[in-house]
């Protein structure tokens, strides 16, 4: 009789921390989803085209802080589109240093993910979020 009782305890509370892990996983995909359409409609307002070809030109333009130049980069990975890819592969040296200053340089490791994902690379949150950034 314990062990019963035992045994549906703990699978009660693991479903609840289940519950909870997953309620904080699509929280943090929302909060993604926010922040790439935040960084798109950004884009949209200073160049023309669609949100990939805005965000790209935000990456090119040297005249834009390198954190804008890397959120670009970052929501560009984050889209997933592979029109991207043969920009973010320009920028792209391979070298990662252990510790890069976000406003400081373009980032090779956003970049390297950014490759990653634009090059079909999982992207287990984009299914939650995308919903949220629809082209306007």
């Amino acid at each position: 009789m314990k062990i019963k009782n035992l045994k549906s305890k703990l699978l009660y509370l693991a479903a609840i921390g289940f519950s909870v892990l997953l309620f904080f996983f699509v929280i943090t995909c929302t909060c993604i989803g926010y922040s790439v359409k935040y960084h798109c409609y950004q884009a949209k307002q200073k160049y023309s085209g669609d949100r990939v070809e805005a965000l790209i030109a935000m990456l090119n333009d040297e005249s834009q802080s390198f954190g804008d130049r890397n959120s670009a980069i970052w929501a560009l990975g984050q889209l997933g589109d592979e029109r991207a890819l043969p920009v973010l592969q320009s920028y792209y040296t391979g070298d990662i240093p252990d510790r890069e200053p976000w406003h400081g340089v373009v980032s090779q490791y956003e970049l390297e993910k950014a490759i990653n994902l634009t090059s079909g690379g999982l992207n287990i949150s984009a299914f939650i979020w995308r919903n949220f950034v629809k082209e306007e």
